[in-house]
């Protein structure tokens, strides 16, 4: 395993991080203040507790995973892109270096980015709220396996587009919607019955409501199941990735 190409990799992505700092981490912060403010107060203040946690407590993972999810894919998918754009990738490529490899020194950056980002929410969140984890291990857990399969998807993207537009397209027109219908600002069981059902085939659904388990206990689907979601999701996506680096697919002229 050539590890000196893996940290190159992710140590250049890291830095590319740093030198676009305000993008990378303070606009996803400011974002997160303005839902506080939008949903925490304003609603909060007519939405007073669901399932026995305080309404503004209650939204804080549902806003952490939308930033997770839509930061994860933008990391990955722009790391990837950026040297196929410029015909750079085609040096990665002639190096003596396996996809396997490749694909750990951008997605491992890309999944640190996000990490440090959702530490640095829930530290925000707690200038606004009184925040207890009740299973801070599976909290973490969730928060790695998020960050690393969506950075992993978001690498596939980043491989198949072909400009700046598509690149945009399905974290704009895909995830945001389904983070938005996934419960992330309600319980699904205030919906009606015929919804519940069609919410239950969101993806992003079980993520959510796994990770407000590890918060309050309080979930909308078993835990195993949520956990069995994320880590079938994240193997999928390696597998694709597999595929797609075999065939050459928008890697090969």
């Amino acid at each position: 395993m050539n590890v000196q190409a893996m940290k190159v990799i992710y140590k250049f992505e890291m830095l590319r991080a740093w030198k676009t700092l305000t993008q990378t981490i303070a606009s996803p912060v400011i974002s997160t203040v303005l839902y506080f403010v939008v949903f925490g107060s304003a609603i909060g203040s007519r939405i007073e507790q669901i399932e026995g946690v305080p309404y503004a407590v209650f939204i804080v993972p549902g806003l952490v995973m939308l930033s997770l999810l839509t930061q994860s894919i933008a990391n990955a998918s722009f790391g990837i892109f950026f040297p196929k754009f410029t015909g750079t990738i085609y040096e990665v490529m002639s190096a003596p270096i396996s996809f396997f490899e490749i694909v750990v020194g951008y997605v491992g950056a890309a999944a640190t980015k996000s990490l440090i980002l959702g530490v640095i929410i829930l530290i925000t969140a707690n200038f606004f709220v009184d925040l207890n984890i009740a299973h801070p291990v599976w909290m973490v857990a969730f928060l790695i396996l998020t960050c690393v399969s969506f950075s992993l998807f978001g690498f596939i993207i980043g491989l198949w587009a072909t400009n700046f537009e598509k690149l945009q397209l399905i974290p704009m027109l895909v995830i945001t919607p389904l983070v938005f219908l996934g419960g992330s600002f309600y319980s699904v069981s205030m919906l009606p019955p015929a919804w519940q059902t069609v919410t239950l085939f969101n993806p992003v659904l079980y993520l959510i409501s796994g990770f407000r388990w590890s918060f309050f206990e309080v979930a909308d689907v078993s835990v195993g199941v949520s956990l069995a979601m994320v880590i079938g999701f994240l193997i999928l996506c390696l597998g694709i990735v597999w595929l797609m680096f075999k065939t050459g697919y928008r890697l090969k002229q």
